[in-house]
């Protein structure tokens, strides 16, 4: 069974102008690319078959299920009935190597999830509930871009730690206001807390790294702009937490 993804879509819709889409019935269609749709004021139309050509490929596609199993997909082209050591799943059915580069930031989040249970580790042994609980929230803030990242969903509007993306911006920008400190450079006599945030703060930098990589089509156009712009704003979070700490507001 095939699937369109909006990275596809955008591909296939770029420098067009249509009215409608149409796809073969049983197609599935992830919910970021109907909502690209949507976007554009472009319906979608379900149709039996896409044409007597697609029709032959189809036949001709039961006719070799009829010899051969075909459970995966490679993203390249081809099918294989085993998955090899080498590859794995991007979504669905499709088969990259390991070392694709959806693959490799989806590992980077992977680790930045350890960083933050590491220092709600420390912060627990340290007595330290509020920071302990703040992470919780950051923690499932960065599953959750982990999960629409695999599932190809889009991010809901920003808020993390009750702060709005603007809140964000502005706290981070004028410490001085809001924490009578001014900014300044990490030091191992400012705590075990306050590095190990340090930390988790220079890990999200480099996870957005990899996610621009990840993101950038051909042309240089970022496809998952709402997954860059709340890791951009999770590490100016992190920096908020460093001061929350340092000016006593966790005590």
């Amino acid at each position: 069974m095939s699937l369109i993804t909006e990275s596809e879509l955008r591909k296939q819709l770029k420098n067009t102008d249509i009215k409608e889409f149409e796809v073969a019935k049983g197609v599935i269609i992830t919910p970021s690319a109907k909502q690209y749709l949507q976007d554009k004021n472009i319906k979608l139309v379900i149709v039996d078959t896409l044409g007597a050509s697609k029709q032959d490929d189809s036949k001709s596609e039961k006719e070799d299920e009829g010899k051969t199993f075909r459970k995966y997909i490679c993203i390249q082209g081809g099918y294989l009935e085993e998955k090899p050591e080498h590859m794995t799943q991007l979504y669905g059915n499709k088969l990259v190597p390991k070392d694709h580069r959806r693959i490799e930031f989806r590992g980077r989040l992977d680790s930045l999830e350890s960083n933050i249970l590491e220092t709600q580790v420390l912060a627990s042994k340290l007595q330290n509930e509020g920071v302990v609980k703040d992470l919780e929230q950051i923690l499932n803030f960065v599953r959750n871009i982990l999960r629409a990242e695999v599932l190809e969903e889009k991010l809901p509007e920003f808020s993390l730690l009750g702060m709005s993306e603007n809140d964000l911006r502005e706290i981070s920008h004028n410490p001085k206001k809001y924490f009578n400190m001014d900014h300044f450079m990490p030091s191992y006599k400012m705590g075990e807390i306050v590095i190990a945030l340090n930390s988790i703060r220079s890990n999200t930098r480099e996870v957005e790294v990899y996610g621009f990589k990840a993101f950038k089509d051909i042309d240089g156009e970022i496809t998952r702009n709402d997954i860059m712009k709340y890791l951009n704003r999770l590490s100016s979070c992190l920096y908020i937490m460093m001061f929350k700490f340092l000016s006593g507001k966790y005590k």
